[in-house]
């Protein structure tokens, strides 16, 4: 049978794009869908828009430092809008750049909501088109609690296009997106809670980790309430909204931020025509080689719930694009020791097995951990620590994971995540130079085990 495409994407995400241009490259000829905006989540409302936030909310911090450096500066003032207004008109120019990606690449771009009507067949504003290989890169979405009053609160959708500033924000969720933005608005200057329903925040994170930045936050006068959770939003006369909690307490806010979790975008995609299987946490079931149940039609992304991060999504492409089109070139994503980074304030970087995961591995494992106050603020008042902690298996000497809570961790963590990948011990990190004076040279200064 003759198609249309060999492959039609559908999801103009990180993923998506990725593979679309790497199969268009290798000589497929190529569709993409996109039904919102290009460059996914990523690039409009998630890790790239919110990085552009938190490096605005660590002026503060800058202007704060600056009189133990002999700066006298006047009162600084903050505008919301100067700042959105930026940010919109980047992402506007990375749309762009994404668009011309694809159209330079030779991929077929198709602006609207793509449907599958078969195995092999895509529904685009009512056209249908005939695919060898269909991908699915639909990526996630906000979910909010089913609670009286849901319809008041925002997700980081709409965060990122508040007309102001609230002056008093309940952040709830205890993942990182609540971490960040919780830091967000309160180094923007609005009053600010972070209410989680469990014990701490970042669950899966090393627990060190979790209680340093736990500590930090509280210094700085973030108001963290955990074991809380919200039963009831409602509209006061004045505009506000009222968050009743489980425990009866009541709290007055101009905003009530959700960030507890997302689900797979399978909106209206038409899966029910095919054979495609959902797992049982409703995410696309797929095997190691990212194809679903139905032979034809593959699944990449936050839509198959395995790790995610934009970089897995861009390698996940990469992959599928490889496999089907190349593959003398084709090798599989290696989802260990993947590099993260947490841009709370203080940033979190991290690489590799935390304590917990080495102990419960079955590792006898040494601990070099070191908290010191950053050299950057011993000519100010300001006591925020920095954490670094290395996790080593006593055995072989092997460094399992590495861990930092300070100023630039994810910058640092980028060089460590090599170490890692390419099998370090203890011994070659104590055997290399350190850079001085930095913080990243603590990582290979660590003599004394702690624990």
């Amino acid at each position: 049978m003759a198609f249309d495409f060999d492959l039609f994407v559908i999801g103009a995400g990180s993923g998506g794009v990725r593979a679309a241009r790497f199969a268009a490259g290798f000589g497929a000829k190529v569709a993409v869908a996109e039904s919102r905006y290009l460059g996914g989540t990523c690039v409009n409302v998630g890790c790239v828009p919110k990085k552009l936030l938190v490096y605005g909310a660590h002026v503060a911090d800058e202007l704060e430092q600056a009189a133990g450096f002999g700066w006298t500066l006047e009162e600084g003032h903050f505008d919301w809008g100067t700042l959105i207004a930026n940010k919109n008109r980047e992402i506007e120019r990375l749309n762009g750049i994404y668009r011309n990606l694809l159209v330079n690449s030779g991929v077929t771009l198709l602006q609207g909501h793509a449907r599958l009507t078969g195995a092999n067949e895509v529904e685009v504003d009512g056209q249908r088109y005939t695919a060898e290989h269909i991908l699915i890169a639909t990526g996630g979405w906000p979910q909010v609690p089913d609670i009286p009053g849901k319809e008041l609160a925002i997700t980081s959708n709409e965060a990122f296009y508040l007309k102001d500033l609230p002056r008093r924000v309940l952040v709830v969720g205890g993942g990182y997106i609540a971490v960040e933005f919780a830091g967000i608005f309160q180094g923007l200057g609005a009053d600010t809670t972070l209410l989680y329903r469990g014990d701490l925040f970042l669950r899966g994170f090393d627990g060190s980790v979790r209680t340093h930045l736990k500590q930090e936050l509280e210094k700085r006068g973030l108001d963290l309430q955990f074991n809380a959770d919200i039963q009831r939003i409602d509209k006061l006369e004045d505009g506000r909204l009222k968050a009743t909690l489980k425990d009866g307490r009541e709290l007055v806010a101009d905003c009530v931020f959700y960030a507890t979790g997302r689900r797979p975008m399978l909106d209206n995609l038409g899966l029910e025509n095919t054979g495609v299987e959902l797992d049982e946490r409703g995410y696309i079931r797929v095997d190691e080689q990212y194809q679903t149940t139905a032979p034809s039609i593959l699944a990449i992304g936050d839509v198959i719930g395995r790790v995610q991060l934009t970089p897995v999504a861009l390698a996940e492409g990469m992959a599928v694009a490889r496999r089907l089109f190349k593959p003398e070139q084709y090798r599989p994503v290696d989802y260990q020791n993947i590099p993260t980074a947490v841009f709370s304030q203080p940033p979190i970087g991290t690489v590799g097995l935390t304590e917990e995961q080495a102990l419960e591995a079955g590792h006898k494992v040494q601990v070099f951990e070191s908290r010191f106050r950053a050299m950057k603020l011993t000519l100010t008042d300001i006591q925020e620590k920095t954490l670094m902690k290395l996790v080593v298996d006593a055995e072989t000497d092997k460094v399992l994971g590495c861990h930092m809570v300070g100023p630039d961790a994810g910058e640092i963590i980028q060089g460590l995540g090599i170490a890692l990948k390419a099998g370090a011990t203890k011994q070659q990190f104590d055997e290399t130079i350190g850079v001085h004076p930095t913080a990243a040279e603590e990582f290979v200064t660590m003599r004394t085990v702690t624990r």
